[in-house]
């Protein structure tokens, strides 16, 4: 759960536009949007697409620079559009005869035109002229490199809700005249921290600025990086150069291995410990490197131990195959082959400064290539590109580029070339196993946020302003339909759009008989509550209305014909798998699909007959957990129903003009249901920490209510909750004395009584109720653990149960990890000593220092532990453990009892690394992101194993695991080397497994195990002779897969090692035959797989050829390739050249 954010610019390719120009722009939208005519908004609006086109890039930072005026100018101007004129045109659009979805989508265009120009290029430009230098002007170009780095500060700055423990900005600058070097001081230091340079004499120059702290709030970490950019001087010197030009590199962070440390931040050099020169390379990685530990045996990589970030393999790899010659994209390239794991890559190479490297491999990880006018930028995420450019390519790290040799083709590699930024022209694309991939012009999608829509607007986490613009959500879903009549009534009015003529026709006439509402997760309690009003609302009819979850429907509610059914799918971003999978599968079976979803062009809108798009069909959500799409769902639900009713009766159902007047005054009653958030964070911090155990319950439309809330709290809070039938709750667990949300409004006559009563007996069994309810409902006692809320029709009133649920659960999650605040004050000073002493410090002063912090810390632990806050959420053993710790670090328990009570001999040091372990689990235990899942990462791990997975699928090693090999004893780095070899074997012929033993002495043996097929044919030398020797024990002391002929019998042969704990204990033999010739595409799998043995082959032909020749490699047989010496191999190649 990182962010990496790369890029790179071109010299602009055309002049600043003239002040007056775009002034002029701006006036004839004005003068437009004043007549308040329909036909006029979109021509406004193209005029102010006009004039965020002319200010992107460095044209329009240059037409900002040089003119004082003009940013305040378009400010005024826009600002009072933005405040007054477009709200009052929304209104307009919405009251003439217009279809609202051709509305909500000029309104929303005005909307994001103003938005780009108020905070994309007047904001941006303003960010630019901060982080310049007060005492060296910088040149057109310098400017330039400062817009590159503004960009991707301001993409950290959206990313790091992903991951903020740390942060780092590589700016790498090239172009300036080589006598300007002089004046430059140079930093190289070892660990590349915040501050640090590197110098490649004449060519480059690279600064790098971090920061970390475990302890912060968003925006923190690039404030620091900012303030360190404007205040370097040797930066600001360079950029006053006039042809500088300059590349970015970054990265914010969540810590997975490693300490948080400015070290261990992103980006991270190939700079050796040992001090051994090699050539520059700086890395950025989301994702973590499985294997890293065996990568820098094996490499021989020197690491200092002060960087215990996986990260750091990258680049020191990468340095490593250059240093023997690899040209940069072939050392890229062998390097992330090397990696075991989900991961995204961005790198810089000193020996290729103007380009950047990328990687993407498994499911867990993403990256955006956005081309811009003259730029090109890399993120992790779309919305690290949108300010920059909506055109973007996405790589793809699962989908194989053979499907004959998926192992070794899935991945991409991507090199940018800077100078043509912006273009499709300058990406050039592979496969992980050296494939070109050419790039279709259709694979350049254009994205439909921008950065209005991921604007956290000073809120702390976006999951709390998501909630506060709830009612808006709702306000956008009602607009345009829930219309007057010519009596001045309330009415519903749903276009063809969404309920077709041929659907009113089928309803009205009972050939529609059966409606379904499904979806998944929250959108499948959605479609409970659009069932329940349906089915309200169609009164006697004989139409049968169900919901079912969507996996649900199309695993068990499926039949041969369908005409009959109308099925309503609910999703939020239309992309739903399942979701879409079942509309699939129903409609080829007859039925007819409305879609509730709140994104157009969506793969669900696509698919749907139908489709009501919620709010202004593109309400995005950055927090994981979705709150108001749930809220703009069950609206538009009600419509959905209002209209359905219609169609079968002209006559309206019982309290039809009240629903709609309660749906009218729903976005009001929401605002207010906000103003309680005080009341229910007292109530949250009061009982969320303490409780171990909580439940939810509801009855009616308010167990909907519940549901929907028990999916939040789980998702912010972490725990694994119930959720029941109020009356149900006294028959299941009261005995764990749990904490109970009880959702109870709406309710009258004696169902509210008899809740009360529930109530009662929830006191009775010491369980906490805590009681959502009407300000009116008196049956309930008086107690402050109530959450009242507004009046509100009856049939609504359960969703503002749902709204003070979502609360309850953000307030919650934020109580319980404050818990964690003293605990990472502790870490992070333990960490911050080891690092001061690191660097030299006096080690009697940092102890001063550190015992007065932990002293603090622990103090505020002890009194959480002593009044039972902790008993919610922090494990018993994980919680004795560290009040004993802190004892000892403190000093008030002798050293002499830590053995006894831990099992090692105590030192100040080991008491040190064992609190700090036990301060990050249970920092762990507590911490509750909010806008994140802390367990995110797990999407990761399921990437990895399912390439696993697909390794153990290949023929080749289905048989050596079907042979007897434990799977255990196979490494990674061997499956996939087999999986590899695969397409090249045509028939597997038999096998030998041997036992191997003393490998480590000097007389090593060998002896069979087991054997099958032609193998119990042939005659065994182990089996007069038990040495090990030969090519077995090469494969036996390299722990390397060999492909060879047998020296009696001239059979193929694939030797495998069975490792167990850096040890060869075993051998399998396998005999096989392989395939007479492979195509050029299948050999370079093969060879590239089979340890890089085709970038051996062409580097020994180059020698003396120009290239190698493929047609005529292909022409080879599979066998000679893979078994004879390269050098033989290329003299055949160059005799046919």
């Amino acid at each position: 759960m990182c962010g990496i954010i790369a890029i790179v610019r071109k010299p602009e390719s055309r002049v600043a536009p003239n002040p007056v120009d775009l002034l002029d722009l701006i006036e004839k939208a004005v003068g437009l949007l004043a007549g308040e005519k329909i036909a006029a908004v979109s021509e406004a609006k193209n005029y102010l697409e006009q004039v965020n086109q002319l200010l992107q890039g460095t044209s329009g930072l240059y037409a900002l620079i040089d003119n004082a005026n003009l940013s305040r100018d378009l400010k005024e101007k826009l600002e009072t559009l933005y405040t007054k004129v477009v709200p009052s045109i929304e209104q307009t659009l919405h009251e003439v005869d217009i279809d609202p979805e051709e509305a909500n989508e000029l309104i929303v265009g005005l909307r994001d035109s103003i938005w780009a120009i108020l905070h994309d290029r007047i904001e941006t430009f303003k960010g630019v002229m901060n982080l310049a230098s007060k005492s060296h002007t910088p040149s057109r170009a310098g400017y330039a490199v400062l817009l590159s780095i503004q960009q991707a500060l301001n993409a950290i700055d959206r990313m790091e809700v992903r991951g903020r423990d740390s942060a780092g900005i590589q700016i790498t600058l090239w172009g300036y005249a080589p006598d300007k070097e002089k004046n430059i001081g140079h930093s190289e230091d070892p660990l590349y921290r915040s501050g640090a340079t590197h110098h490649v004499k004449g060519r480059l120059l690279q600064f790098v600025v971090k920061t970390a702290a475990e302890i912060g709030e968003l925006g923190d970490n690039t404030a620091v990086l900012r303030k360190r950019i404007s205040e370097d001087t040797n930066l600001a010197e360079i950029l006053t150069q006039e042809k500088v030009r300059g590349s970015i590199l970054g990265h914010t962070r969540w810590a997975s291995i490693g300490v948080v440390s400015e070290a261990n931040a992103h980006p991270l050099d190939s700079i050796r410990a040992d001090g051994e020169q090699t050539p520059l390379v700086t890395s950025v990685q989301n994702g973590d490197i499985d294997n890293y530990l065996e990568v820098i045996q094996d490499k021989s990589l020197s690491i200092s131990s002060d960087i215990t970030s996986d990260a750091k393999v990258m680049p020191a790899l990468c340095s490593s195959y250059l240093r023997y010659g690899d040209a940069p994209s072939d050392a890229f390239r062998k390097a992330v082959q090397s990696f075991e794991g989900s991961l995204a890559i961005a790198t810089s190479i000193a020996d290729k400064p103007s380009n950047l490297y990328l990687s993407l491999r498994g499911s867990g990880q993403g990256l955006y290539i956005g081309l811009g006018e003259d730029v090109t930028v890399v993120a992790s995420e779309l919305y690290g590109v949108v300010e920059v450019t909506p055109n973007y390519l996405r790589m793809d790290g699962e989908i194989p580029a053979d499907l004959n040799n998926a192992v070794t083709s899935r991945g991409q590699i991507v090199e940018v070339d800077s100078d043509k930024s912006g273009l499709s022209e300058g990406i050039t694309r592979y496969s992980f196993d050296g494939r070109v991939l050419p790039i279709d012009d259709q694979e350049i999608k254009r994205a439909e946020i921008t950065t209005r829509d991921i604007d956290r607007d000073g809120y702390p986490h976006y999951l709390l302003k998501e909630i506060s613009e709830s009612s808006d959500s709702v306000r956008s879903t009602l607009r345009g339909y829930l219309v007057k009549d010519t009596n001045g009534d309330l009415d519903v009015k749903l276009g063809t759009s969404v309920l077709s003529e041929e659907l009113i026709k089928k309803v009205s006439s009972g050939k529609v008989c059966r409606i379904t509402v499904m979806g998944q997760g929250t959108a499948a309690i959605a479609a409970q509550a659009v069932a329940a009003a349906i089915d309200e609302q169609i009164l006697s009819s004989e139409i049968r209305v169900d919901s079912q979850l969507a996996t649900e429907l199309s695993g068990f509610g499926l039949r041969s014909d369908m005409s009959d059914t109308c099925v309503i799918a609910i999703s939020q971003s239309g992309t739903t798998t399942d979701t879409n999978r079942t509309v699939d599968l129903v409609q080829a079976r007859g039925a007819h699909v409305v879609a509730i979803v709140n994104r157009r062009n969506s793969d669900l809108a696509d698919r749907a007959d139908g489709v009501f798009y919620t709010s202004d069909g593109r309400d995005i959500e950055m927090s994981v957990a979705s709150t108001k799409a749930f809220y703009a769902q069950v609206t538009a639900g009600f419509l959905l129903a209002v209209s359905l009713s219609k169609a079968l009766s002209n006559k309206k159902s019982s309290g039809y003009l009240d629903l709609l007047e309660g749906l009218q005054e729903l976005p009001q009653v929401m605002d207010q249901m906000l103003l309680n958030k005080t009341h229910i964070s007292e109530i949250a911090k009061r009982h969320a920490p303490s409780r171990r155990y909580w439940a939810i319950v509801g009855n009616g439309l308010n167990l909907i209510a519940a549901r929907e809330i028990r999916i939040k709290l789980s998702e912010l809070c972490y725990k694994s909750i119930s959720c029941d039938s109020t009356e149900d709750k006294k028959h299941i667990d009261l005995s764990s004395e749990p904490l109970i949300l009880v959702c109870a409004t709406g309710l009258v006559g004696s169902t509210a009584d008899d809740v009360a009563k529930e109530i009662a007996i929830y006191k009775a069994h010491k369980a906490v109720p805590i009681v959502v309810c009407g300000v009116d409902d008196h049956q309930y006692g008086e107690n402050p653990d109530q959450i009242r809320i507004p009046v509100v029709h009856p049939r609504l009133a359960f969703i503002l149960s749902t709204m003070a649920g979502h609360l309850f659960g953000y307030e919650a999650a934020k109580a319980i990890d404050a818990q964690a605040d003293p605990l990472r004050e502790a870490h992070a000073a333990i960490e911050g000593m080891a690092i001061s002493l690191s660097e030299g410090q006096s080690r009697e002063d940092l102890m001063e220092d550190l015992r007065e912090n932990l002293s603090r810390a622990e103090s505020r632990f002890t009194h959480d532990l002593r009044s039972n806050a902790l008993d919610g959420h922090l494990e018993a053993s994980t919680a004795s453990r560290l009040a004993g710790l802190f004892r000892y670090a403190l000093g008030e328990v002798p050293l002499e009892s830590y053995q006894r009570e831990y099992g090692q001999v105590g030192t100040p040091g080991l008491v040190l690394d064992r609190l700090a372990e036990s301060l990050v689990q249970a920092i762990e235990q507590l911490t509750r992101p909010i806008d994140a899942i802390k367990h995110q990462a797990k999407t990761v791990t399921v990437g990895i194993s399912r390439t696993d997975e697909t390794l153990l699928e290949t023929r080749l090693t289905k048989f050596v695991l079907d042979s007897g090999s434990p799977r255990g004893q196979l490494s990674y780095r061997t499956l996939r080397l087999l999986s590899s070899l695969d397409p090249a074997v045509s028939t597997l012929q038999g096998f030998t497994r041997y036992e191997v033993q003393g490998l480590d002495t000097e007389n090593p043996t060998i002896a069979i195990v087991d054997r099958g097929g032609v193998s119990t044919e042939i005659q065994s030398r182990t089996e007069d002779d038990p040495v090990l020797r030969g090519t077995k024990h090469r494969v036996a002391s390299e722990r390397e897969v060999l492909v060879t002929r047998g020296a009696r019998d001239d059979r193929t042969l694939i030797i495998i090692p069975e490792v167990k704990e850096a040890e060869t204990i075993g051998l399998s033999l396998l005999h096989v035959e392989l395939v007479e010739n492979l195509d050029v595409d299948g050999l370079r799998g093969v060879l590239g797989g089979y340890h890089n043995r085709y970038d051996f082959i062409r580097d020994a032909v180059c020698e003396t050829e120009p290239e190698l020749d493929e047609t005529s490699l292909s022409k080879i047989r599979v066998v000679d390739l893979l078994v004879d010496p390269v050098g033989l191999i290329a003299d055949r190649l160059r005799s046919k050249s």
